[in-house]
């Protein structure tokens, strides 16, 4: 096996643990990387506002990309680097047509640092700045990093309308998901691959000096791109079949097993 010039890896269900924490393990490994002149590169679907527990738990500096590849975040200074917004237009006309096939969604709008929300929706990272109303009110409000869609039945599955989700986005928009009962929506071209190949042309590494870890279709575009991928065993199915290899769980540390034996 190669020793990667460039670690890009997932957060939630990848790198840290169903808990919410990152073991002792983890953070001893990554600095481990970063000590060996390697760059430790975050690619997550999360919000820019939830990235300063990472840091902290982490000590990792330098870029992210954030919000499924929408933006660009720079953990040094808090600062946006690169925001690439999803058309209003699209994203009113989105929210009308899933509405009319999935009446019980409710919707949400990452907006870089700020977040709105319809009363219905419920978030794992609760706002004390949140905007609260009907889409068309947030949509006006907050240029959508990305359009969030929950389901109100207590499944919360979108397992039978998620292809027409996609179909209904076509060209428009980018349609994915980093868990199973949500429904991600960027602007057209954004994906984590493509920030990730953006950002590592910038560092000057290529594709082949790369290993990315994930664990959700989100992370399918950066496995695409990467010389080397890997799943964590928790990984949906998809990205399971995708992967290069299959690690131990994100529980497990996964992503440390595969790393201590990169750099020994």
């Amino acid at each position: 096996m190669f020793c990667p010039a460039l670690v890009a890896t997932d957060l939630d269900g990848t790198l840290i643990r169903t808990d919410g924490t990152i073991s002792d393990r983890t953070r001893a490994v990554l600095r481990r990387v970063r000590n060996a002149g390697s760059i430790v590169l975050f690619v997550t679907g999360r919000p820019t506002r939830v990235m300063a527990d990472i840091v902290t738990q982490t000590g990792t500096s330098g870029l992210a990309i954030c919000a499924n590849g929408a933006l660009v975040y720079d953990l040094d200074n808090f600062a946006t680097f690169r925001h690439r917004i999803l058309d209003p237009a699209t994203a009113l006309h989105l929210v009308t047509e899933i509405r009319a096939i999935v009446p019980d969604a409710s919707f949400a709008v990452e907006s870089g640092t700020r977040f709105g929300r319809e009363p219905t929706f419920t978030t794992m990272w609760p706002d004390p700045h949140e905007v609260v109303g009907g889409a068309a009110e947030l949509l006006t409000a907050l240029p959508a990093t990305k359009l969030l869609v929950r389901r109100a039945l207590s499944t919360g599955s979108f397992a039978d309308v998620y292809g027409s989700i996609v179909a209904i986005a076509g060209s428009t928009a980018v349609v994915t998901t980093s868990s199973y009962d949500l429904v991600e929506i960027a602007g057209a071209g954004v994906s984590k691959g493509i920030a990730l190949a953006e950002i590592a042309a910038g560092y000057g590494v290529s594709a082949q000096s790369a290993i990315a870890f994930g664990d959700m279709p989100n992370d399918l575009p950066m496995f695409a791109w990467a010389g080397y991928s890997v799943a964590v065993a928790n990984a949906h199915p998809d990205v399971l079949a995708a992967a290069d290899e299959i690690t131990a769980s994100n529980d497990a540390d996964g992503v440390a097993h595969v790393l201590e034996r990169l750099f020994h």
